[in-house]
């Protein structure tokens, strides 16, 4: 289907484009007849997902592939676990898809509304020491080059390429199928609690290592953070699942309500925001329970916002943090979102965020009606200084000259562009400016 006209936005407003014309392949022919097209009349081409990425990574000025009809389930390893995944599949869907195999994903983010091909190519993560992110999984792909040629990728074929399609930024093919690599269904047990700021950050390292799955989140201009601690448990154990009332009340009103109302009132009247968050600090309160992994990890976001993230050595996690809270408080900026701080094992996707180091992630928000540029422009500085590497998906103003630098892979990866796409066809500004033309 072809269809023009239309101003494409982001969810968080950050990014918006009116595309040359829009087509919704239905099939991975489809999406090879719509890049060769693209070819012929001398276009670039983006597939997009969920429209999730606050960055500029999916903006396509001249011809958008909508993937939301190439979703589902094509092929089932069942003695390894893989399952292959049409690449517009949204992450939501899995718990329906993979239930009746009894496989899950090992670990995921807070939010699942991306496609798999968008989270997976933007570097999207969970929290956990012991667990890479998304693109970790990924076992095998088929895409479209730049040249319209299918190539598939896995342990058998071209796998020299393997580290670098897993998290390919758009920039080497339009992927239509992921195979990942998935672990038999399991449950969590959550435990939220309200603690002091300055204890968490000392024990940073003890709490994340002790943890399977461990993360704070902290209001500015407040002294104490809500942990989330999530232990992993065998699907047979007892669980204790929240009351469907007790889960809207908690998230629904006050904390989707809560961050709300504080935004607001933030863009509005912003000397009363500390006040505002020394309430919402107030209400913070403990409260435990166990469920299925899927129903655990994900939680609803009503309120949109623009985000900043930095991946960080795992170690330079508190001081940098203690210098974003000084700047906060010395530059008198009145900060309604709360800032939340992830963990991640290392890995060997060449672009990955956590590419071969223990990584902490420090991301910092901003209601999508607020300005962000000074404030995320003097965090940037801050994490720069201490070896930061910027999600892909998210804000950020690195140029590949940097990246250069924070990715030692980052030549050869700019090497298999060269290859799968030499005449630029999947590029966009973004791409541009992080990889180079």
């Amino acid at each position: 289907m072809t269809a023009s006209g239309g101003t494409w936005r982001n969810w968080g407003r950050s990014e918006r484009v009116r595309p040359r014309r829009v087509e919704r392949p239905a099939s991975p022919e489809a999406v090879q007849r719509a890049v060769e097209a693209a070819a012929r009349s001398g276009l670039r081409i983006k597939p997009v997902g969920a429209s999730h990425s606050f960055s500029g990574i999916a903006v396509a000025p001249d011809v958008q592939l909508d993937l939301d009809d190439l979703s589902g389930i094509t092929a089932v390893d069942e003695a390894t676990g893989r399952v292959t995944l049409r690449a517009g599949t949204r992450l939501f869907r899995l718990p329906e898809l993979l239930a009746p195999l009894g496989l899950a994903m090992q670990n995921m983010g807070d939010i699942d509304r991306q496609s798999v091909a968008g989270a997976t190519s933007t570097g999207t993560h969970g929290t956990g020491l012991g667990f890479g992110g998304l693109a970790t999984r990924i076992t095998g792909v088929r895409l479209v080059t730049g040249t319209g040629e299918f190539l598939t990728v896995n342990a058998t074929e071209n796998a020299e390429l393997l580290p670098a399609v897993r998290l390919g930024l758009g920039a080497l093919g339009v992927l239509v199928e992921v195979e990942l690599e998935l672990v038999p269904e399991f449950a969590l047990h959550a435990a939220e609690r309200p603690e002091p700021l300055d204890a968490v950050l000392e024990s940073w390292t003890e709490r994340v290592q002790g943890a399977d799955h461990f993360e704070f989140y902290w209001f500015p201009h407040t002294s104490r953070v809500l942990t989330m601690t999530n232990t992993r448990m065998p699907l047979n154990a007892p669980l204790a699942p929240q009351h469907p009332l007790a889960r809207f009340v908690d998230d629904e009103l006050l904390a989707n309500g809560a961050v709300g109302t504080v935004s607001v009132l933030g863009k509005i009247a912003p000397p009363l925001t500390p006040h505002a968050a020394k309430l919402v600090e107030r209400a913070l309160s403990s409260r435990e329970w166990s469920d299925r992994s899927a129903k655990v990890y994900a939680s609803r976001r009503a309120v949109r916002f623009r985000e900043m993230e930095y991946a960080l050595p795992l170690e330079e996690v508190p001081a940098a943090f203690a210098e974003v809270r000084a700047l906060i408080e010395r530059r008198g900026w009145r900060v309604s979102f709360p800032i939340e701080v992830r963990a991640a094992a290392p890995d060997d996707v060449w672009l990955s965020t956590a590419y071969q180091r223990p990584t902490g992630y420090i991301a910092v928000h901003r209601y999508y009606r607020e300005d962000p540029t000074e404030y995320f422009a003097g965090v940037e500085e801050i994490m720069v200084a201490h070896g930061g590497r910027p999600h892909w998906g998210k804000m950020h103003t690195r140029t590949a000259e940097y990246l250069r630098e924070a990715y030692p892979r980052f030549d050869d990866f700019l090497a298999v562009r060269d290859q799968l796409d030499p005449e630029r066809r999947f590029t966009n500004p973004y791409l541009d400016r992080v990889l180079g033309a």
